[in-house]
């Protein structure tokens, strides 16, 4: 198991720096947009640490895929879990969405709805991609 906690921090410490400079561009976006754009030092750096963390999480989570002596049903539970969990805590300390149960249901619904799509779209593309290999294997 050890194996996959490095993988988890490796492939977390490779991609995080993407979670900042994603979160630059669209503060670079609403200051061209939107009149009056200001934010604080703070939710400046409250913002940069919390998407590097959610990029480094994301990154990680990725490991869950590759246990293969995990059902598939299991490893999609422990990924959805815990990037939910991460966007959740990020959008709410961030005041992205406000800490509300109302908010909170319809965050988790669009939230449910494009997790299941993006993997059944990997999954379809997975699938055809084996089947594709393994007839220019025969």
């Amino acid at each position: 198991m050890t194996k996959y906690v490095k993988e988890f921090f490796h492939r977390g410490l490779m991609f995080s720096g993407f979670g900042p400079i994603i979160l630059g561009i669209i503060y670079f976006i609403l200051s061209k947009t939107v009149d009056n754009f200001a934010l604080s030092g703070g939710e400046v750096l409250a913002g940069i640490v919390s998407t590097y963390l959610l990029a480094f999480v994301q990154a990680g989570a990725t490991v869950f895929n590759q246990i293969e002596h995990w059902p598939i049903s299991k490893s999609m539970l422990c990924h959805l879990s815990t990037i939910y969990v991460a966007y959740s805590l990020c959008y709410v300390a961030n005041t992205w969405i406000p800490f509300e149960p109302k908010v909170l249901w319809i965050f988790t619904i669009i939230f449910m709805i494009v997790y299941f799509v993006v993997w059944g779209i990997v999954y379809i593309s997975i699938k055809a991609t084996s089947k594709n290999f393994n007839a220019k294997l025969k």
